[in-house]
This record gives C-alpha cells, sequence and structure tokens, in this order.
C-alpha cells in the first residue's frame, strides 16, 4: 500500500511554564516544529508535512500534536517534550501515514501517544458512528 500523505500540526501557542514567576515560559511547539521538519528531511518522507498553527485549544497539556490525512481519523496528542519524543512523534507519523484508516493499533504506538491521547476524531467520510 501507498503512504498516504499527512501532516503533522503542531501548536507553537502552548506555553509551558518554565519555574514560579508568570513569565517564566517557553513555547516548546516553536522548536519541535524545526525539529520534525528537519527529521523527517533527513528520511527523506516527503509524504509527512509539518505545519505549525496557532492553537489546538488545549493550553493545559503543551506541547500537543494533530496527525491528519485524507480519509484517516485524526488525533490529538498532548503533554508532549520536543526533546525526548521527536523521533516517536516521526515513527507515529509514518506509521499513521501507512495505515489505511489512520488508526495504528494500540501495541505500535509510542508510550507517548498512548499516554497523551486527547481525541481521536474521524474522518468526514464516516457514515456512522461506529468505531472501524
Amino acid at each position: 500500500m501507498d503512504e498516504a500523505t499527512v501532516t503533522i500540526f503542531v501548536c507553537v501557542s502552548c506555553r509551558r511554564s518554565l519555574g514560579d514567576a508568570e513569565e517564566s515560559f517557553d513555547q516548546p511547539g516553536r522548536g519541535l516544529v524545526e525539529t520534525l521538519q528537519a527529521r523527517l528531511r533527513d528520511r527523506g518522507q516527503a509524504n509527512v508535512t509539518v505545519t505549525p498553527v496557532d492553537c489546538l485549544a488545549v493550553c493545559k497539556r503543551p506541547c500537543t500534536v494533530a496527525l491528519a490525512g485524507a480519509d484517516k481519523w485524526t488525533y490529538l496528542i498532548g503533554d508532549l517534550d520536543p526533546c525526548s519524543h521527536a523521533e516517536e512523534i516521526v515513527s507515529a507519523a509514518l506509521s499513521f501515514a501507512a495505515s489505511e484508516n489512520g488508526i495504528v493499533p494500540w501495541r505500535e504506538r509510542p508510550a507517548s501517544f498512548r499516554k497523551g491521547v486527547i481525541a481521536r476524531v474521524p474522518p468526514i467520510s464516516v457514515s456512522e458512528a461506529v468505531d472501524p
């Protein structure tokens, strides 16, 4: 089966606290975009794109990404660390791209994705509300 084109949407507005002061934060999604793009480019993976987005509305669980593709279920994953989870995100995106409907078997998902799932949204093409 050919791997479908998929997009990793990365929230770049999420703030992660770095201390007690209100001004002490970073925005981990900004660096994650560059890291993911570089890793995919190094692997020659043109079928996976990385797109920064202003907000995925999961502010309490930074860093957050969404995996999306045509006729595939979309996954929203939070609580990711750009340093330790970048390779897991790339691997999950490649498995997602290779899947028929976007559903990657639980045992094949990286630990960060098993723990960080926020939502799974059906594709528009789903005609019934039944798990495939």
